[in-house]
């Protein structure tokens, strides 16, 4: 797929984002913006899923281990046809909806595991990516997390497992986009040098910007050629990516933005779009 086709998908995805916080009056905007360009690559390029095989375990799977950030990967099903968009805005963390706060596997199709409890989505993808292996499937596991959710010690115990056991089919990408709801990540509790980090984990890393479709292409396509490591992608992000004050503003973490800034939003991402 070439970029303009990724932007358009990207730029829709976002739009999602915001209708679907302000709706709820509740979310996390800021660190799902900074994803979408991931999920848009991941979604429409890089991964197997179709309508035909979304509700199968023959196909690559993806985690979302930094679940709060659930409106991107709604966004992301929305935008491949795999839930209804007026439905999912409606009923975003909604009582009596599927579409809670963290995502949930059992409910939401396109949705390979629950998470919100930081750190504990790569293990499961850890989990995934071996039983490919012993059972000899050709599919591979995509993990997204934060970089506030490494300074978590289990994402460093799933690192080591991921590599004790050569899984080459696995590829972890960290949303790098600085921020974490307390502020700056290397003020909270400084994860740099997280490349650095991985490598010594045993990882093959690929340091790129996380905004720019042809750098992410290449990464994710030298993470299908390496053998017997895992991938990490430390993808350099920017919080609150397409709305103007949201953007590197750790207040957008967690707030919904007002009547007037979802205006405001709106218009940003319509100028995004011209």
């Amino acid at each position: 797929m070439n970029n303009q086709k990724l932007a358009i998908h990207a730029l829709n995805q976002r739009r999602t984002i915001v209708e679907m916080v302000h709706a709820a009056a509740s979310g996390h905007p800021g660190g799902s913006l900074s994803a979408t360009d991931i999920l848009a690559m991941l979604y429409f390029e890089v991964m197997d899923i179709t309508a035909d095989n979304v509700k199968t375990i023959d196909r690559d799977r993806f985690v979302l281990s930094k679940g709060h950030a659930s409106p991107a990967l709604y966004a992301v099903l929305c935008e491949k046809g795999f839930l209804d968009h007026d439905q999912l805005v409606n009923g975003f963390r909604q009582i009596d909806t599927d579409f809670q706060g963290h995502p949930n596997m059992n409910e939401v199709d396109g949705v390979d595991m629950s998470t919100g409890s930081l750190g504990q989505g790569l293990s499961a993808a850890v989990g995934m990516a071996l039983a490919n292996k012993i059972d000899h499937k050709p599919y591979r596991v995509y993990a997204l997390i934060g970089d506030g959710e490494s300074e978590e010690g289990q994402i460093w115990e799933a690192a080591m497992a991921a590599a004790h056991y050569q899984l080459d089919n696995l590829c972890v990408i960290v949303d790098y986009n600085h921020l974490q709801i307390d502020g700056n990540v290397d003020e909270v509790i400084g994860p740099s040098p997280l490349d650095a980090k991985f490598k010594a984990f045993g990882f093959h890393v690929e340091t790129v910007d996380g905004h720019d479709f042809d750098q992410l292409r290449a990464a994710f396509h030298q993470a299908r050629l390496i053998k017997h490591q895992p991938t990490a992608i430390i993808a350099k992000t920017t919080k609150g990516k397409g709305v103007s004050f949201m953007e590197d503003n750790p207040s957008w973490h967690g707030s919904a933005p007002n009547d007037e800034q979802f205006e405001i939003a709106m218009r940003d991402l319509e100028g995004n779009h011209e």
